[in-house]
Parts: C-alpha cells; sequence; structure tokens
C-alpha cells in the first residue's frame, strides 16, 4: 500500500475512533439543537469538555469554509519547516510588493524590501488574521499540498488549504481558501494545547500567538477577559466562525462553531452568524462555569469593530 494511501486509511481511522470513543452530553446537545433553531443559514458546532471528554455536536462532521480559521493550519505547516530545520523562526525575511494582497493589512503597508522577522510575520497572521502575511506563510510552507500533507498525517481528512493548491480548484470553488469539520478544527487546536502537533515546543509557541487575538469582539467578547483563550476567527460574506480553546477554571474546554449559505451578508456586529457565535459562546461559558458571576459590562457595543 502506498504511503499517501495508507495515512488517508489512518486518517479515517483515527477520527472514527476519535468520534466513538467520546461520551455524549445529551443535554448540551439538546441546547444546541435549541440555539440554532430558525437561523437563516446552515450551521455547524461541536464542543468538547477536555477534562471529562464528554463533547456535543450540531452538523459536527460537515464541511464548511475555515475563512480565515484556515491560518491555523498555515502556522502548523511553517513551524512544522521549523522544526526540520527547513527555516529559522529567528530568521529575517525581505517583504516584496508582489506579496501584497489588498486590504487594511498591517504588512500590506510595507514598502519594497524592508525587513520583517518571520517570527513576527507569523504573529500577525495570527493575531490580526493579516492576510498578506498569511499567504506568505504558506508559500513559507512549502504551499497547501505540503500544509495539506500535515494535516492528514495529524488524522484531519476534511482539513485543507483550497486557494493556490494544485488539484483543489473545485474545492476552492465551493468552500474558498480552505475547508474544513467543526469536529476536526477543534480537534486541530486540541492537539495544539496537549503538545502533540509536530513537537511539545512547536506546539507551544502556535499556542502562545493563538491566545494573542486582536479581533476579539465575538466569541472572546462573551468570556471574562482574565481567562485565557487560545482561538481563530474567520469570516466571508456569507460565512463565519470561530474555534477557541477556553482554560477555564474548572477545566479546558474546547469548541468551534461554523456557518456557510447566511442569508445576513452584512457586516456590521449584529450579523447573524455573529450573534450566534457570541450566543454559543456565552452559553458555553455559563454551562461549564454555573457559578461564575461575570457578564459583559454595559457599553462594550463602542468597542466592537468589523473584522475581516
Amino acid at each position: 500500500m502506498k504511503r499517501s494511501v495508507l495515512l488517508l486509511v489512518l486518517g479515517i481511522c483515527s477520527t472514527g475512533l476519535f468520534a466513538q470513543k467520546e461520551k455524549t452530553d445529551l443535554k448540551l446537545s439538546g441546547m444546541l439543537t435549541e440555539l440554532t433553531r430558525g437561523f437563516q443559514g446552515q450551521v455547524g458546532i461541536y464542543v468538547k469538555n477536555l477534562k471529562t471528554g464528554k463533547s456535543a455536536g450540531f452538523n459536527a462532521d460537515s464541511i464548511f469554509p475555515t475563512a480565515s480559521m484556515v491560518k491555523v493550519p498555515i502556522t502548523s505547516g511553517v513551524f512544522n519547516k521549523i522544526v526540520h530545520k527547513e527555516l529559522d523562526y529567528r530568521s529575517t525575511l525581505i517583504y516584496k510588493d508582489s506579496l501584497l494582497y489588498a486590504g487594511e493589512d498591517i504588512l500590506g503597508s510595507f514598502k519594497n524590501n524592508e525587513k520583517i522577522a518571520l517570527s513576527k510575520v507569523l504573529m500577525l497572521m495570527i493575531t490580526t488574521s493579516d492576510n498578506t502575511a498569511s499567504l506568505w506563510c504558506q508559500s513559507l510552507a512549502g504551499g497547501g499540498t505540503a500544509i495539506n500533507k500535515l494535516m492528514e498525517e495529524n488524522g484531519l481528512q476534511f482539513t485543507r488549504v483550497n486557494s493556490r493548491t494544485p488539484g483543489r480548484e473545485a474545492n476552492r470553488k465551493q468552500y474558498g481558501w480552505g475547508q474544513t469539520t467543526p469536529r476536526e478544527m477543534a480537534t486541530l487546536l486540541s492537539l495544539i494545547r496537549q503538545g502533540k502537533l509536530i513537537s511539545p515546543a512547536a506546539s507551544e509557541r502556535i499556542y502562545r500567538n493563538l491566545i494573542r487575538i486582536y479581533f476579539d469582539q465575538v466569541a472572546l467578547s462573551e468570556i471574562p477577559p482574565y481567562i485565557q483563550v487560545a482561538s481563530k476567527s474567520g469570516a466571508v460574506d456569507e460565512a463565519r466562525s470561530e474555534v477557541a480553546l477556553v482554560n477555564a477554571p474548572h477545566g479546558d474546554y474546547v469548541f468551534c462553531i461554523t456557518t456557510k449559505n447566511q442569508k445576513d451578508t452584512s457586516w456590521n456586529s449584529s450579523n447573524e452568524g455573529w450573534a450566534l457565535i457570541r450566543k454559543l459562546s456565552s452559553m458555553l461559558w455559563n454551562y461549564f462555569e454555573p457559578g461564575s458571576k461575570w457578564q459583559p459590562p454595559a457599553g462594550m457595543e463602542q468597542f466592537n469593530l468589523n473584522q475581516p
């Protein structure tokens, strides 16, 4: 059996076993069904209490667009190159105008031939969701093909980079830059949290970047600011998504929510997809931390930002 076929079989088996071994939180499952009732679009949710092992889901194994959540697989691909000595985390890169992805990116405001550390490019990709930095990192990682191979080797059979990746044009037309399932994206964050992705050291460095998020007005806004959360969100017109691993007092929990084919394509904070993400995050915080008295303070809406 060829190695690529063997890895695919192992990936399918490992994902299947992951789902089979989990205990379902029936109460939470019912809450998720009720939460999504009436949503004008398609929704996928996966939640797991990493302390008890119990999980709940709603369309948890359906494929959805990642939007900017694809930057978690991309950063993983770069760190894989670093661990294998093909890149140096401390290296200095030279920015070129040809790298520009039009928008409001910090990196895109650089002048041609300016220098920047690889570590800062990686930070910008995650912290401010910088698209120019992300596409540069995708190239540095060996492209979508190399990143997808890493995902496959970690048992993730649906999480893939589509854009600028040979053989994935049909997927790009359907899902955009990347694709995943709620279960797989949450699993990827769990692997990082547990030090099981690439190496313990690489996992920790990735995790440290994931806890420094500029766009914190959706899921993160419903979790106390003194609680550490590793996360990444994504958004395009018809899809909103977020994955978060919460280091809660009574035990870590992870969740991923994704949407597609939304009727509401607006870019204000009341967008139906973003509103649903906030509701889910609030519900989960109070479910896993029922003794918490924290609530978002009045007036926080004045600090809301539109997300890329």
